[in-house]
């Protein structure tokens, strides 16, 4: 099994930004823990980080030749990217949508996603954890399309 793991904007600063909201935890500490993660349930993990929109969804047509599912926090661009959420409805494979916060106890602006409209699962709020529970999750499912 191949998955994507995708990170939007900002989320390269994880650790030095905002850690009240965001924590401690880095992105590079993130994709080590997962990569081992699924190496040990014989999966393979492809980590990826942009703060271009475009390149994220560059990133989402190549995975509709190679991969079973992506793991995707789209940062801000979750609550205004309708081209993120078009690439999203052409890839056939699971969808697991991953917030560090809980983006309902934040500002009204941060309750609206694009991206939960082809999501298979959302998690948020549970810091560096929900990135664990979207593996899991994926590699449970088998990362069969919904």
């Amino acid at each position: 099994m191949k998955i994507v793991l995708l990170n939007g904007p900002n989320l390269n600063l994880l650790g030095d930004r905002e850690p009240e909201i965001y924590g401690a935890t880095t992105l590079a500490d993130i994709e080590r823990r997962l990569t081992e993660q699924a190496r040990a349930e014989g999966a393979e993990l492809d980590c990826f980080q942009t703060n271009h929109e475009g390149e994220a969804i560059d990133r989402i047509h190549a995975a509709r030749r190679v991969a079973d599912a992506i793991i995707i926090n789209p940062a801000a661009w979750t609550h205004t990217s309708i081209a993120l959420l078009d690439a999203l409805n052409a890839f056939e494979g699971t969808v697991v949508e991953v917030h560090l916060s809980n983006v309902h106890k934040r500002e009204s602006f941060r309750h609206h996603s694009y991206v939960s409209l082809r999501a298979d699962g959302v998690i948020a709020g549970l810091g560096g954890h929900g990135y664990r529970a979207a593996l899991d999750f994926v590699l449970r499912r088998g990362g069969g399309a919904s």
